[in-house]
Parts: C-alpha cells; sequence; structure tokens
C-alpha cells in the first residue's frame, strides 16, 4: 500500500477523468472530485481564482490531477479550444495556487504531443527532450501549443511540488469511441486520406493507468509521452473504428477539403511520431493495447 491518502483531481467527471477515478480508487487513494457540476466533491471553476480557493478552504491534499477540459465534442475550429486553453493557462496557475494551500506534495498534468507542433515531422520519432511548444505556426493553432506550454511550465516549476507532466496521444475508447461509432452509423463521418501521415494514439484505460503510476512515482520536474506502439493515421483510424463495429464504411476525403475546419484541418495534416520509452522505464507503464486495432477489438468484445 502507498502513502497517499487524498487525489484532488480537477475533470473527474470527464470521460477521461472517470477512468482517472477508477483507476486511482483502484490504487487505494480517496479520490476527491473537482469541478463546475454539482456531482464534484469541490464545485468550483478553474478559472475563477477566488471561487477556488474558498472551494478547496480546510482540505488536506497529497497529490493535485489536472484533467480538466472543456471540450463536450470533437473540436473543429481554433475557437472550439478557447475556454480549454483558458484551463490550460488561468485554470492551471489557480490550481497551483490551490494545490499549496491545500499542501499537496505533488501535482500531475495532462498533457498533449501535440503541444511539440501541429506539423509534419516525417520518419523522425519524437522523444521529451525534443522541442515543445515551439513557435513558427499559424497564429490559431500557435495558441494551443503556447497553452499547452504554459500548463506545463506552471505545473513543472512549481516552488516547493514536485510536478510531472503526462503528453498523451489522441484518445479513443470507452466513453470516446461510441461517438465515432454513433457518426459513422448516421453516415455523418468521412475518412481523411493519410497519404503517410500519422499520429499517436492511447487506449483511455491505458491512459489513466499511466496517470495512477505518475501520482505514486515518475521524476519530478519530467514529462512523459504516454502513447501506443503504433501511430496510426486519423483516416485509418475511423476506418478501423467502422469495421470492428460494423457500420457503414466512410467515405474517403482529401484533407484540403476540411479547411473550413481549421482546427480538425491542422491535426488532420500533422504527420507525428513520439517515443514511450521515458514511460516505460521510468514509469514503469506499457500500453496494455499495443494499437488501436488491437483496444477496438477489445473494446467490440
Amino acid at each position: 500500500m502507498n502513502d497517499i491518502e487524498n487525489v484532488l483531481l480537477a475533470g473527474a467527471s470527464g470521460v477521461f477523468g472517470r477512468h482517472i477515478a477508477k483507476e486511482l480508487t483502484g490504487a487505494g487513494h480517496r479520490v476527491l472530485g473537482l469541478g463546475r457540476g454539482a456531482e464534484n466533491d469541490v464545485v468550483a471553476d478553474l478559472t475563477d481564482r477566488e471561487g477556488l480557493l474558498r472551494a478547496v478552504e480546510g482540505l488536506r491534499v497529497d497529490v493535485v490531477v489536472h484533467a480538466a477540459t472543456a471540450l463536450r465534442e470533437a473540436p473543429m475550429r481554433h475557437r472550439d479550444m478557447a475556454a480549454t486553453d483558458a484551463l490550460r493557462t488561468t485554470g492551471t496557475a489557480n490550481l497551483v495556487e490551490a494545490a499549496r494551500a491545500v499542501g499537496a506534495r505533488r501535482m500531475i498534468a495532462e498533457s498533449m504531443v501535440f503541444g511539440y507542433g501541429y506539423r509534419d515531422f516525417g520518419d523522425r520519432v519524437l522523444d521529451e527532450d525534443d522541442g515543445f511548444g515551439a513557435g513558427g505556426l499559424d497564429r490559431g493553432s500557435q495558441a494551443h501549443v503556447d497553452a499547452m506550454r504554459t500548463k506545463e511550465e506552471l505545473m513543472l516549476g512549481a516552488e516547493g511540488i514536485e510536478g510531472v507532466a503526462l503528453r498523451f496521444g489522441l484518445f479513443y475508447g470507452p466513453g470516446g469511441t461510441e461517438a465515432l461509432v454513433g457518426l459513422l452509423r448516421e453516415r455523418k463521418l468521412p475518412a481523411v486520406a493519410d497519404r503517410g501521415r500519422v499520429l499517436p494514439w492511447v487506449e483511455l484505460r491505458d491512459a489513466a493507468r499511466a496517470v495512477a503510476l505518475a501520482v505514486e512515482g515518475g521524476v519530478a520536474g519530467r514529462a512523459y509521452n504516454v502513447v501506443d506502439d503504433t501511430p496510426t493515421g486519423f483516416g485509418a483510424h475511423v476506418r478501423a473504428v467502422a469495421e470492428v463495429f460494423g457500420t457503414p464504411a466512410p467515405r474517403t476525403v482529401p484533407a484540403w477539403l476540411t479547411r473550413p475546419m481549421p482546427y480538425a484541418h491542422r491535426m488532420f495534416t500533422t504527420n507525428l511520431r513520439v517515443s514511450n520509452a521515458r514511460a516505460r522505464t521510468e514509469l514503469g507503464w506499457t500500453p496494455r493495447y499495443t494499437g488501436c486495432a488491437e483496444g477496438l477489438a477489445a473494446l467490440r468484445g
């Protein structure tokens, strides 16, 4: 049994947050959910500093996990990410203050591999020593990358607190994939032609297990890529979902057709591979599902 008792989980009521809470509870931790909804143990908005500090007054917490998001559906335009970017910047700064107020010794940041940049990196495999949050992108994409970098810097650099950042690939799995299945059944989701481009993925339960491991371990001040072993194009992932769940086959469309949806277009045209070697070595994490095909088949049962 570990010596961690209380974990304050921002975003506990979200899809990923529910998986994290289950993993943490199974590991013997007491989880306190933090969010705006009444179902949370601590009801507060991360972007409201005074309200957040009032809400945590009197609590004693060992670890704080920041997995809050404002997304309720897949973002298509850059403005769809604005509220989540605010949670990454203003929300994180406020949560660091709250962590100090409750006496937390460790903070875990949910980050994303897109912080390396929405670019075509070719066949190069990036690791955590590669530049994160670099500039040079279009204005909309750069705002998201800047917010991801800020979130990590605030948590990894918090004085007196052990910060750990987990850079996740794209999520799929229970609570996430069902939305794609529904769209495919209604013939509302095309598959973008990948043209050799791939992206990192991770199954939601595998990702949640990495959070539980980081609560108990990992090197303070370090970031970890949490992705499976098989990068897969977004279009290929959509086609795999259709095949596994027996929906109508999606129509394949060229990426340029998605330009009216600039955020989605940027993601579809990113080509990114990252290494999970550090997470394996230092966190003791390995993906239960080595790739989307395996994970989707397990989800289908």
